[in-house]
């Protein structure tokens, strides 16, 4: 505290900040770089372990016995689905009632904003279907959901006659305390967000469903279960879900200690756990898992039906079955058992799961970080833009120099005026709401003028609002106040760091992932440009540093992260595809990615962008 209530002290720490600025900058960035990319190894990991006391153990007997029966059931549904060309509703139905459960249907629309080439789907109608077991050793104020979803195709029939045996085996025991639901729901996530919506009584994204008939009690766990084949070589458990959320970290931990007690293969974002963590190898292996759960995350969007639970406060997670080259193998039955200790296990919750983390990044299944571990790589990239704005207010706050006769230099004397730094504010963010509000209006006047698909149209018109945005922005303090001053400048540049300061903290508390990635390419840009500099070779690099240029690059790294690399004509396609799924994300389950890039990122870069060209 003396350091700083001294004034003499404090002024000379002030100006060793400013006089070594762009050094510590540059030393902040890297270190935060190597720090992140430091959590990979297993030394600096945490390993997993159970919080909860009411399921620290995983001694209990499975006996589920039925898995041949339900994959018989399962190629029954498969034979039904095909008939009727969709979900066979009245057949769920039946086998529901038979194996004892409280049976119901919700039926459901959306129509889409615009069509989904991607599942060449633009008016959904479907059904869901759930039956409720109900808990006959207490009140049934809580629940449990298993849902399995109504693929197309050849998809997911095991999982659904898997669902119905677990149903049949579970109603003849006894020792429930909570009521089980078991929802096959149609058309994936658009059917989950219908009975979801029914289920707690709100509509946010404006579809239509029936009320719900049936309820259980408070929902507080979830499984999605995904299996397309007889046999499976290992079980994947994907945690990812609606902006970037994750459930309590014992979830995860109970399949592992259950995958772990069975003797089934399990992995994370499809990677095996590796033990050579010394080797150079290894360590690579972690990281690519690490960095393929931050681009998941950084998506925003649910990557199974799961993450449409966590919005609502209820642990869920998606488990899905792999039929690889391995040699090892699992059938059913193995699968029934580990699903049925799992559940008696969160049948003994006394209390929903809150005791481990909500924030964590995973290497492995065995090993976590948690977020006290990875928040400082975040505030080492943070801290430069406070640095930066410690430069540049202490700039503005220094004497005009003098001349030899004793006057002062009138263009650095003279302030700038209050609409010379809010027109390029203003400007920049009525960009952002074009940006995020034309796309979808103007796509059918788009379609009648040129020979493009109603997609098609939404996306080009999105990059076209992009691309003109660049010259919007550009010198508009001219427009109201002449030619800009050089403090002018610093003012613009102040507002614009501390702005993305906010903004990137304020993001990574939320959603780290896209924070940490959106830090990593913004503050270099936010810390380097002034009027001063080279300006073709400084538009190219903010060019390149842009949010668009961003995701494109996220694209083909993230192929690259999954081993399936893409030639560049691919990998733009996938890129308008990313675009057009983030504006649909958007649109029909909330996702806030698709806002947050138009409304508050792009903006602030143009900000950035306006500074660069200040005359």
């Amino acid at each position: 505290m003396g350091l700083l209530s001294d004034p003499n002290r404090r002024r000379a720490l002030i100006s060793m900040l400013t006089r070594l600025n762009a050094p510590i900058c540059v030393v902040c960035y890297f270190a935060g770089v190597a720090w992140f990319m430091g959590l990979a190894f297993e030394p600096f990991t945490l390993r997993t372990y159970m919080s909860e006391n009411a399921m620290g153990s995983t001694m209990v007997e499975e006996r589920f016995p039925a898995g041949e029966r339900a994959l018989a059931t399962g190629r029954e549904f498969a034979a039904h689905k095909k008939k009727v060309g969709g979900m066979p509703v009245d057949w769920l139905v039946k086998n529901m009632q038979d194996r004892g459960l409280e049976v119901f249907t919700q039926s459901f629309s959306r129509t889409l904003p615009f069509p989904d080439e991607n599942k060449e789907r633009y008016i959904v109608k479907g059904t869901n279907v759930y039956g409720i077991l109900r808990a006959p050793r207490a009140p049934r104020t809580e629940a449990l959901v298993l849902s399995a979803p109504c693929s197309p195709g050849d998809n997911n029939n095991q999982a659904v006659g898997l669902l119905l045996g677990l149903a049949q085996y579970f109603r003849n025991q006894i020792y429930w305390a909570k009521d089980i639901i078991f929802l096959v729901n149609e058309h994936d996530l658009i059917g989950m967000q219908a009975w979801l919506e029914g289920y707690h009584h709100t509509n946010t994204t404006g579809m239509s469903w029936s009320p719900l008939q049936g309820r259980g009690g408070s929902i507080q766990a979830a499984l999605s279960l995904e299996l397309s084949s007889d046999v499976i070589t290992s079980l994947d458990l994907v945690l990812e879900g609606l902006n970037g959320q994750l459930p309590n970290l014992d979830l995860a931990n109970l399949f592992y200690a259950f995958c772990q007690k069975i003797g089934v293969l399990c992995t994370i974002q499809g990677k095996l756990q590796r033990n050579d963590w010394d080797s150079v190898s290894g360590y690579n292996h972690a990281v690519q898992t690490m960095m393929l759960m931050v681009m998941k995350q950084a998506s925003g969007r649910p990557w199974g039906d799961h993450g449409l639970f966590l919005r609502y406060h209820i642990e869920a997670a998606t488990i899905k079955g792999v039929n690889s080259f391995r040699q090892y193998k699992t059938d059913a039955t193995t699968i029934g058992r580990l699903l049925e200790g799992m559940y008696r296990k969160l049948n003994n919750l006394l209390e929903r799961l809150h005791q481990s983390y909500f924030f964590y990044l995973m290497p492995s299944l065995s090993h976590f970080v948690s977020i006290g571990y990875y928040m400082p790589a975040f505030g080492l990239l943070a801290v430069i833009l406070l640095l930066r704005a410690l430069d540049l207010w202490v700039q503005l706050n220094t004497p005009p120099s003098t001349t030899e006769d004793g006057v002062a230099d009138i263009d650095q004397q003279s302030s700038p005026g209050v609409l010379s730094v809010l027109t390029p504010l203003v400007i920049s963010h009525l960009t952002g709401v074009a940006l995020y509000a034309l796309p979808i209006r103007f796509q059918e006047t788009a379609v009648e003028h040129f020979p493009v698909s109603e997609t098609e149209a939404v996306v080009l018109t999105a990059i076209a609002i992009y691309t003109a945005g660049l010259a919007l922005p550009h010198n508009t303090h001219r427009l109201l106040s002449g030619e800009g001053t050089e403090q002018g400048w610093r003012v613009l540049k102040l507002v614009a760091v501390l702005y993305l300061a906010v903004l990137l903290g304020c993001t990574a508390l939320i959603n780290f992932s896209l924070g940490f990635i959106l830090a990593l390419t913004l503050v270099p840009l936010a810390a380097f440009v002034t009027p001063h500099v080279p300006k073709v070779l400084s538009a190219f690099i903010l060019v390149i540093l842009s949010p668009a240029c961003t995701l494109l690059f996220s694209v083909f790294f993230f192929q690259e992260l999954q081993d399936m690399p893409v030639s560049f004509q691919d990998g733009w396609l996938l890129y308008l595809s990313v675009i057009s799924q983030g504006i649909l994300d958007h649109s029909l389950y909330g996702s806030l990615v698709y806002p947050l890039i138009a409304l508050l990122v792009y903006p602030c870069w143009l900000l950035f962008w306006n500074i660069l060209f200040w005359k």
